[in-house]
């Protein structure tokens, strides 16, 4: 059986792709993520693309000098989208704690934020190399230093503001690693309690309200 191509376009009207059409930098760069995300960085080589895309390796090399460049530009898509993310939604202007930790909770709701599985991948990924842990352990910082001072506009001192952002940070992380298959309903409905444990602070009605309405324009029946 012959295996269809896993080229596209978001256009539906534009001519399907098919055999060996010259591929775009992003073609390439969308595949890889994709198997890195699903297969991990040690499936992410460039014959396994091209024979997946049912391409030349040659456009490869049009765009990426090596495997090694590829791998870099995932990483730098990973941290200009998951950690720049974090950074605007926790400078993102709003008029109480509770409403500026709800912007963060967006980040988890909206797939178009932060793409949780690519956060897996990376973390697994930096099991594995030296190089990554690195820029891991800096992506992390970045995160929670942003999350400080999200907290410090808010009257909480240096000690507490770090507190709170680590406390923050690393629930929302360990809460998607645990893979918890929790009733959306119930997550929800526990939306305020979180809020109080992470700020000391309740959140209004009309910030939750606001914010269930939020998440529920994600949820697909």
């Amino acid at each position: 059986m012959t295996r269809k191509p896993i080229l596209h376009r978001d256009d539906p009207d534009a001519t399907p792709l098919t055999g060996n059409v010259k591929v775009t930098r992003e073609d390439w760069l969308r595949h890889a993520m994709e198997l890195l995300i699903s297969d991990g960085v040690d499936r992410v080589k460039v014959l396994r693309l091209a024979e997946d895309m049912q391409v030349s390796r040659s456009s490869f090399y049009w765009y990426f000098k090596s495997r090694n460049d590829l791998l870099d530009a995932l990483l730098q898509q990973w941290e200009a989208t998951n950690t720049a993310v974090i950074e605007t939604q926790a400078q993102a202007e709003a008029p109480t704690v509770t409403a500026a930790v709800l912007n963060i909770f967006r980040c988890t709701t909206n797939p178009d934020l932060f793409n949780t599985a690519l956060d897996f991948a990376v973390r697994d990924w930096a099991r594995r190399s030296a190089d990554v842990r690195a820029r891991l352990e800096a992506s992390d910082r970045r995160r929670v230093a942003a999350l400080t001072d999200m907290f410090m506009r808010y009257g909480f001192s240096p000690y507490e503001a770090g507190t709170r952002a680590k406390v923050l940070y690393f629930q929302q992380i360990g809460y998607d690693l645990a893979g918890l298959q929790e009733d959306p309903e119930l997550r929800l409905g526990q939306v305020a309690g979180y809020l109080s444990v992470f700020t000391g602070v309740a959140a209004s009605g009309q910030e939750l309200e606001e914010f269930e309405a939020y998440c529920r324009s994600f949820w697909h029946p």
